[in-house]
């Protein structure tokens, strides 16, 4: 189907196999897609899309273009303490060594360079668009607007002291110019970040509430990660978190719950009333010992499942292709059943779900005309991929984050063969490594 304009088009490439998204379970062999402005332009046969004239053609033999994969949740500059305190409980874990390192090291320059490092190695899997939950928001959102890759910006909000704000109040005030910033930017959108219902009070719960109904912004927050989490806040709050921000009325469309390990039926029918999104990050809640999330029978409920890695520091890494099949797998195991979370849904959990959680679905997470042009190449011509019979399962279940091979956001290659193609690799190795080098003499002196 072309987008009726007469100009060339700017690239046209020809997959060997093309996977929508949308419509479910398609798989197009021999067909193009052409890009103009930024924007999909065509998706035809390829005879068809032959007739187009194009100031690009590109062939991608034994490879597998797919939308451009979304990873819902994230905590980008945690990348460099990617296995600081491995191998711990989650209050421990949190408490005990990320919190104390947050404190001590976090400024704007940690941000700078552990964000970079995060863009780049997503870019390098097939991550196209990624939600932040981190400090110094604004820092982020440069990275991202320079490396052409999209966002959602989440402002956290804490009752106490992070870094970049001496409170709620503060960090809200900055997350409100922030928002009014970047409104118009065409890859970023501003959200507001409630770290847990057990880090924010009812006061500043109502001001968030205020605030993304006056700047029609999503909320993105961790509940019901852990048992003891729901336990402690029906002895606090004599309800579970999930019954007490419905009280509060922050449930709703845009709301994105992070977690949801716990879910019991009351839970359940919350989630499909308020019509809200499950953000699953199953590799992080196994490290933790965190919980398993129902994925199949949250979905079978109506309730839109996107998926996250969650930050480096607690998974170890940032492939979501890999956090994907870990979904599959593990929603099988939960479900008890094999036909659970089949591979085409688990594409669709990693692509447009995740768009849709972010409120973005309308731009992308699908190849359909009209839409941004966020691709990504798999090169499935390995020995691990073959013989292939359905592309779309060897790509869940026996390809890997390397076999990445092309990246484009908005029409811009941003991964060219596996290089990236604005960021200089080898430099932010480096300033990673410094960072690494500094962090650890600090942490055996303290030890």
């Amino acid at each position: 189907m072309p987008l009726q304009c007469d100009a060339p088009l700017d690239l046209l490439l020809f997959p060997t196999w093309l996977v929508p998204v949308e419509p479910a379970g398609v798989v197009f062999k021999g067909h193009g897609l052409g890009i103009r402005d930024g924007r999909i332009a065509l998706i035809a046969p390829r005879a068809e899309a032959l007739k187009h004239s194009a100031i690009e053609t590109q062939e991608l033999r034994g490879m597998l273009l797919a939308p451009g994969l979304v990873n819902a949740h994230g905590h980008a500059a945690m990348t460099l303490f990617r296995g600081l305190a491995d191998d711990l409980p989650l209050q421990r874990w949190l408490k005990e060594h990320i919190w104390p390192a947050e404190s001590r090291w976090v400024d704007e320059d940690f941000v700078r360079c552990g964000t970079e490092l995060a863009i780049a190695e997503q870019l390098k899997s097939g991550i196209t668009c990624f939600s932040d939950m981190y400090f110094h928001p604004n820092v982020a959102s440069e990275l991202v607007h320079k490396h052409g890759v999209r966002a959602q910006i989440t402002i956290p909000v804490f009752d106490f002291a992070i870094p970049g704000a001496r409170d709620a109040d503060e960090a809200l005030r900055k997350g409100v110019e922030l928002f009014d910033d970047l409104k118009h930017h065409p890859r970023i959108t501003v959200a507001f970040g409630p770290h847990a219902p057990y880090s924010v009070a009812d006061d500043k719960l109502e001001d968030i509430r205020i605030l993304v109904a006056e700047m029609d912004a999503g909320i993105h927050m961790h509940v019901h990660e852990t048992a003891q989490e729901v336990q402690d806040a029906v002895q606090r709050h004599g309800e579970r978190p999930l019954a007490r921000l419905a009280r509060l009325q922050l449930l709703g469309p845009r709301f994105q719950a992070v977690h949801m390990t716990q879910v019991n039926d009351d839970d359940l029918a919350l989630l499909t009333e308020h019509n809200c999104s499950v953000i699953h990050c199953p590799e992080s809640n196994l490290k933790l010992a965190s919980g398993f999330c129902p994925v199949e029978r949250i979905w079978e409920a109506g309730v839109n499942v996107a998926i996250g890695t969650d930050g480096a520091a607690s998974n170890n890494d940032l492939d979501l292709l890999g956090e994907t099949r870990t979904a599959a797998l593990l929603a099988k195991a939960v479900a008890g059943s094999a036909t659970a979370l089949d591979a085409h849904r688990a594409l669709r959990m990693a692509t447009l779900n995740g768009a849709r959680a972010l409120g973005i679905e309308e731009h992308t997470g699908s190849l359909e005309v009209g839409k941004f042009a966020d691709l990504v190449a798999f090169d499935l011509s390995g020995l691990a991929q073959q013989p292939i019979y359905d592309p779309v399962s060897q790509l869940i279940y026996s390809t890997s984050k390397e076999s990445a091979r092309h990246v484009w956001v908005g029409g811009k290659q941003l991964l060219d063969s596996g290089r990236l193609t604005r960021i200089d690799e080898q430099r932010v190795i480096a300033n990673a490594r410094q960072w690494g080098e500094k962090i650890s003499s600090r942490e055996r002196d303290q030890g």
